[in-house]
């Protein structure tokens, strides 16, 4: 997860570079043709495997979602101060968390929902509206953080069935055609430089779906979540070194509140499905130990008969 966050961090960095030529409709589509093109040496390699699955329609969702969050995201990188947009986009697991329980019908206690209004009060508190005008742009990276917990309840559904590999190729796969057509419109050959910083851009992303997604298959989510916050001081560090961007004294207080309630949600989820798996477990093993007795009681019962039936004999 560390890797991932340093990925996901020198890739905002790159597309804010090319930005300054290529709109961010057009970076999302290079994004998408390198980090494919990055994933064919692996498919090479794993065969027609790796194309094996049975949730097509639900790779092709997850990819439509993902195009969503990918725009809205890249748009808001372009436009914004970086620091900011990922405290913003740092609200996703708030917004999945009510998805959660709003879409999947899963139980969400008090504790959760208190922790996801302190984040969304984070949110306010970097915003500060009535203070400072929120514009649209400043509302972008919370709508690529909607689109983007779509996507992680899709991710987490599609890897109980699919591996890390199978899940990044195909959502590279839909993207690719679906981003070309947007970027269509607003084309713009570009130079070597833009060129060098978009091929980057798709080899890091790659790189990190694929150690995120087996950073979450190997561990529990609470246990490799705060490892993911790791961007914000990473890309805060870039955006000063490169642009000279310095946050306002509002911004570390909000992000700790996002991301104090982001890693508080997921260790209270990973909690409460451990104690559902140990009830179940339990559950089993009791449910084995009345089968046991009942059938210790008719071996009893079958002893005492072929007893009374030999009596009888003689």
């Amino acid at each position: 997860m560390t890797g991932a966050a340093v990925c996901f961090s020198v890739m905002t960095l790159l597309i804010r570079l090319a930005s300054a030529e290529l709109s961010p409709v057009e970076i999302a589509f290079f994004r998408n043709l390198f980090a494919l093109l990055f994933m064919l040496p692996w498919l090479a390699h794993v065969g027609v495997a790796g194309l094996r699955t049975q949730h097509l329609s639900r790779h092709a969702v997850r990819a439509l979602v993902g195009l969503g969050g990918m725009l809205s995201w890249f748009t808001a990188i372009a436009l914004m101060p970086l620091a900011q947009a990922v405290a913003l986009n740092f609200t996703a697991p708030l917004f999945a968390t009510a998805g959660a329980a709003l879409f999947l019908h899963e139980r969400v206690g008090v504790r959760r929902w208190s922790a996801a209004v302190i984040g969304f009060l984070g949110t306010l508190v970097i915003l500060r509206p009535g203070v400072v005008e929120v514009t649209a742009v400043a509302l972008l990276p919370i709508g690529a953080a909607v689109c983007m917990a779509a996507a992680v309840l899709l991710v987490k559904s599609l890897s109980r069935h699919d591996p890390p590999g199978t899940i990044v190729l195909y959502m590279n796969l839909f993207l690719t055609p679906l981003s070309l057509v947007p970027a269509l419109f607003v084309w713009r050959w570009p130079s070597a430089q833009a060129l060098a910083w978009v091929v980057g851009v798709g080899v890091l992303a790659a790189t990190a779906h694929v150690l995120m997604t087996r950073a979450y298959t190997k561990a529990d989510a609470s246990a490799v979540l705060p490892f993911a916050y790791t961007r914000l001081p990473l890309i805060t560090l870039f955006a000063y070194l490169a642009f000279a961007e310095v946050p306002s004294p509002w911004f570390w207080p909000g992000a700790v509140m996002i991301a104090g309630a982001a890693i508080y949600i997921t260790h209270r989820e990973a909690r409460m499905a451990r104690l559902r798996r140990s009830a179940g477990a339990h559950g089993q093993g009791a449910s084995s130990m009345q089968a046991g007795a009942a059938r210790s009681v008719d071996a009893v019962a079958g002893v005492r008969c072929s007893r009374e039936r030999a009596g009888s004999r003689e």
